[in-house]
């Protein structure tokens, strides 16, 4: 029987993974040969200093694996490598929107830098305790400020910090609308704003779009036919088509929104990514605009913070008592040390990063995506395909994963009941480095030069 122990497992895995792992590891390098006899559950717990729970899992997952065979009375072996299974394919997800992280912008060691130092401040207890709903003065201070450069002279007490953009979505259609009444939006939108309208049994009207975005005398038109009051819009690097709103359009659906009475929910989950931006419909038209700015596309949506600016002479106690009701709080300890970060420039270097991250990443797509198919941003994280003709969004969604390469069909994007079937969008920011993206991108690039294989023999 064998003596063989994993070396140091890593932290942050669970044990029993850590330990199928270590065996892998040292089954592929030759340590542990095919037919070794490897220790007895309650050994190996001993050997490692574990309960005898987690080597059951450990060697239930390694079997799951093909890594061991088990004989009763006799033990658990290594496996004939010649039956253990192909390794899975390598699977890139490109279908998570999500801000690269390149070294540059080291985040992962000013955040264990910034925990440590909330640790040892006098107040730590407030930080683990219930905060005021919408943030303490400081932290609305703050977001005002990294705010500033799109809204200019942003008075805090228009601001609410939130625990993502989509508690605000939540909140803000149970605040703002009737049940069973209608929202004007973009044919194609954010998925999360759909859910949330679905939920409240809310219909999304889609409201016609060109080249520059929703078109101004199609919305005053619908929203007379449809009485609806609120809008939903993404103006900068709208997800999923990446179009920007030029200056001239958003001058124009403010002034629809005033004359129709209009409320506008602006989405501006990008906005911090496009350099020179312009100004957002907030800035434009403060008194009917909701603007959610969250941190999660510019910074990491593992922080789950988010502002959201009230429009000029609002009461903000009823989306107070909707925030509250939907997500509580923001987390506490993410806001303090986002606060932090705004306020010594951690922040808006870790954002520089991530936007010159995402210029180099839209230039390899531009390289490896066929001419003309493409829409994007050049600082945007996702590119708007458009697929050949012989390609259905779903068809084509389906086969990219096949080849290791997850893409959101468009119709998922889609607020009309018949979309065409002609788009995906592909996320570039989840690829865990540049030469990763490219071999998934050239995948998409091939599959689309190619077109649909055939499973059908026809002779």
């Amino acid at each position: 029987m064998s003596d063989w122990t994993p070396p140091a497992l890593p932290p942050g895995v669970p044990l029993y993974r850590a330990i199928a792992d270590a065996m892998a590891a040292d089954i592929a390098s030759g340590a542990l040969k095919p037919g070794t006899r490897l220790p007895t559950h309650r050994a190996l717990a001993d050997a490692v200093g574990v309960d005898l729970t987690t080597i059951t899992r450990a060697y239930a997952d390694a079997r799951q694996r093909g890594l061991v065979e088990a004989s009763v009375g006799r033990g658990t072996f290594v496996a004939d490598a010649a039956r253990q299974p192909p390794p899975p394919p390598v699977e890139l997800d490109l279908s998570m929107n999500l801000p690269p992280q390149p070294p540059s912008a080291n985040l992962a060691a000013r955040l264990a830098r910034t925990m440590a130092g909330l640790t040892r401040r006098p107040d730590l207890s407030r930080l683990l305790n219930y905060q005021p709903n919408g943030g303490s003065e400081a932290d609305r201070k703050a977001g005002a400020k990294w705010l500033g450069s799109r809204i200019p002279d942003l008075d805090p007490a228009r601001v609410l910090v939130t625990g993502g953009a989509q508690s605000c979505l939540t909140a803000l259609l149970t605040l703002e609308t009737c049940w069973a009444g209608d929202i004007l939006s973009d044919p194609y939108a954010y998925t999360g704003f759909r859910l949330a309208a679905q939920m409240r049994g809310l219909h999304v009207t889609p409201v016609q779009t060109d080249a520059l975005g929703m078109v101004a005398p199609s919305l005053a038109l619908v929203a007379r036919d449809t009485r609806a009051r609120l809008v939903y819009l993404t103006p900068t690097i709208h997800n999923p088509t990446t179009l920007t709103m030029p200056l001239e359009r958003r001058l124009e659906i403010a002034a629809v929104a005033r004359a129709q009475n209009l409320i506008i929910i602006e989405d501006d989950a990008y906005g911090m990514l496009a350099e020179p931006g312009l100004p957002p419909l907030a800035a434009l038209a403060p008194e009917r605009v909701w603007h959610i700015a969250t941190l999660s596309k510019c910074l990491s949506p593992g922080l789950r913070v988010a502002y959201l600016v009230a429009p000029q002479g609002t009461d903000t106690n009823p989306i107070r008592a909707a925030l509250r009701a939907t997500s509580q709080m923001a987390m506490p300890l993410s806001v303090a040390a986002i606060t932090g970060w705004i306020e010594d420039g951690t922040a808006s270097e870790i954002l520089a990063a991530i936007r010159q991250e995402a210029v180099e990443r839209q230039a390899i797509a531009r390289r490896l995506l066929p001419m003309g198919a493409m829409a994007a941003h050049p600082q945007g994280h996702h590119v708007w395909l458009t697929l050949p003709p012989y390609w259905t969004d779903r068809a084509f969604a389906l086969a990219a994963k096949k080849a290791g390469a997850t893409v959101v069909p468009g119709s998922n994007f889609a607020m009309a009941a018949e979309p065409p079937e002609k788009y995906v969008r592909v996320a570039l920011g989840a690829a865990p480095d540049q030469p990763a993206l490219a071999h998934a991108l050239e995948k998409l690039a091939a599959l689309m030069r190619h077109g649909p294989v055939s499973e059908v023999e026809v002779v």
